[in-house]
């Protein structure tokens, strides 16, 4: 902070310099007033004793008129080169009132508007914490510095997490959903940290966080993970077995908490075994769809568009919404091309291929950009949404 301070010293002596010169000025004009005065009155002064040198006989006009001029001419050289003097409206004591006034009135604003100490923290991320509490002492300073950051409250709540304060946490993740809104994994971080922080007891308001979180996002790895620790110490092992398979399914397979979980669900198995339980079989999954199809433009269509015009390549549900279900975007100087279409390009998660036993695959050129408007288009016949055989597409008709 001192840079900065030092910074602002200088424009306020910069500032100062403005209203202070023209009272230095003024000061030294006057001085020449009070001399231009002073000759004045002294040629005043010269000229009615030469009156009255003439009245009394001793001087005759011819010389009253020599004295007069001689006296002029001193007048004259005396105040040649002195400025008029220039009546300011402002008054002698207002410039100087505003020299005190304006530091101190800046410094006020910006002790109150100002953002000192958000340049300080700026400051402080900028050099890596030495410990857990001080980074803990940093997040806090932000969070008191803006009470509307959400981001800067997630943080935090994670930070008292790692150090083991579950019930700052929980407060901590409740302001960042009322600020961020009710997003799945806010819900799930403030149901676990809740949760926790009630001395492991499972409670409704838990319950309703989790429920939320997971009908949301059926995903939510937070929840999932949680729902399974709760069913794990209700010794209810099936559930967690279930819960905690969920959450495996969604790791990425380089994760390093797999090993941990993998050991829960082996833990679990084991006292369900041990207890005269049956692990139940999960069900299978239903097997993700994937359309392969090669696209042609029609040989007459060839000289009627551009190389940069738009292709959009999509699958739609015969009986369903009349949203895209799986998307693939190219142009013209793409074709002819081989795409493949499957659960992975859903435009929205409930929106797959693999829920719709029947879709169409259109092919459509916009040169304007857009997927549902263009110029020419082609289409499939209905087929099955698990259908493998490689299908063949041809842009060949007007887009009506």
């Amino acid at each position: 902070m001192i840079d900065f301070w030092l910074a602002a010293g200088l424009l306020l002596l910069v500032a100062l310099s403005f209203l202070l010169i023209p009272v230095l000025r003024s000061r030294r004009a006057q001085r020449e007033e009070d001399r231009t005065a002073l000759n004045v009155a002294l040629y005043q002064e010269r000229v009615a004793e030469l009156q009255t040198q003439q009245e009394e006989g001793v001087l005759d006009g011819a010389q009253m008129d020599a004295g007069r001029a001689e006296a002029a001419r001193e007048l004259l050289a005396d105040t040649e080169g002195v400025e008029a003097p220039q009546v300011s409206r402002l008054g002698k004591p207002l410039p100087l009132l505003a020299a005190v006034l304006v530091p101190v009135l800046g410094l006020g604003l910006y002790m109150h508007y100002g953002a000192s100490d958000k340049v300080e923290l700026t400051r402080e991320f900028a050099q890596a914490p030495q410990s857990m509490e001080e980074m803990t002492k940093r997040l806090e300073r932000a969070v008191a510095a803006q009470p509307d950051s959400a981001e800067g409250m997630y943080f935090l709540g994670r930070t008292y997490m790692a150090q083991d304060r579950p019930a700052d946490a929980a407060k901590m993740f409740e302001r960042t959903v009322n600020l961020a809104g009710r997003q799945p994994e806010l819900l799930g971080q403030w149901a676990q940290a809740q949760y926790f922080a009630d001395g492991k007891k499972w409670s409704d308001k838990v319950q309703a966080l989790t429920d939320e979180a997971l009908k949301a996002d059926p995903k939510e790895v937070t929840s999932l993970g949680l729902l399974g620790i709760a069913a794990f110490e209700g010794e209810r092992y099936q559930e967690a077995i279930d819960y905690w398979n969920r959450l495996l399914a969604q790791l990425p397979p380089e994760d390093r908490s797999r090993e941990a979980l993998q050991g829960g669900i082996t833990r679990a198995t084991e006292k369900l075994l041990a207890s005269g339980g049956q692990v139940a079989q999960a069900p299978v999954a239903k097997a993700a769809a994937l359309l392969k199809v090669s696209v042609d433009l029609a040989a007459d269509l060839k000289a009627k568009v551009q190389p940069g015009d738009s292709v959009f390549i999509f699958a739609r549900a015969i009986s369903g919404p009349p949203a895209p279900l799986a998307v693939k975007r190219l142009t013209v100087a793409d074709l002819p091309v081989t795409v493949e279409l499957g659960d992975a390009d859903a435009m929205m998660p409930q929106l797959k291929l693999s829920n719709f036993p029947e879709v169409q695959l259109v092919a459509r050129i916009s040169r304007a950009g857009k997927p549902t408007a263009g110029e020419w288009i082609g289409r499939s016949k209905p087929l099955a949404s698990s259908t493998t055989a490689p299908q063949t597409l041809t842009i060949d008709s007007p887009d009506k």
